[in-house]
C-alpha cells in the first residue's frame, strides 16, 4: 500500500509538462486516450503551485438574487461596498451581479456568510 501511495504522490507533484510528456507516452504505447490525462493536468497544475495557487486565492463575490428581505441585502450591500443606496439598490436588482472582483479567499467567504445572513443568495467564482 505505501508504494501506491508513493505513486499517488509522484502523480501529484508532476509538471505541465511532465503529465503532457505521460499522456503521450499513455496514448503510444498503450493505446489509453489522453482524456484521462487532463484530468492530471487539471489536479497537477493545481498542485504545481505558482499561478495555480495565486488564481485560486482571489475570488468574487456574485450576488445571484435579493431573497425574501430584500431591503436588508441592498443596506448590506451598501455597507459592504461603499455605494450610496441608489447605486446598492441597482446593484441588488439588477442581480446576477459582482459585489466585489478579486478579494481574499477569507474576505469572499465572510462577504457571503454576511450577505446570506441577510437573505441573499451568493456565489463566490
Amino acid at each position: 500500500m505505501a508504494d501506491l501511495k508513493d505513486f499517488a504522490e509522484q502523480l501529484v507533484n508532476l509538471t505541465v509538462k511532465e503529465v503532457n510528456e505521460l499522456a503521450d507516452i499513455l496514448k503510444e504505447e498503450y493505446g489509453i486516450e489522453p482524456a484521462a490525462a487532463a484530468v492530471a493536468v487539471a489536479g497537477g497544475g493545481a498542485a504545481g503551485g505558482g499561478e495555480a495557487a495565486e488564481e485560486k486565492s482571489e475570488f468574487d463575490v456574485i450576488l445571484k438574487a435579493a431573497g425574501g428581505s430584500k431591503l436588508a441585502v441592498v443596506k448590506l450591500v451598501k455597507e459592504l461596498t461603499g455605494l450610496g443606496l441608489k447605486d446598492a439598490k441597482e446593484l441588488v436588482d439588477g442581480a446576477p451581479k459582482a459585489i466585489k472582483e478579486g478579494v481574499a479567499k477569507d474576505e469572499a467567504e465572510a462577504l457571503k456568510t454576511q450577505l446570506e445572513e441577510a437573505g441573499a443568495e451568493v456565489e463566490l467564482k
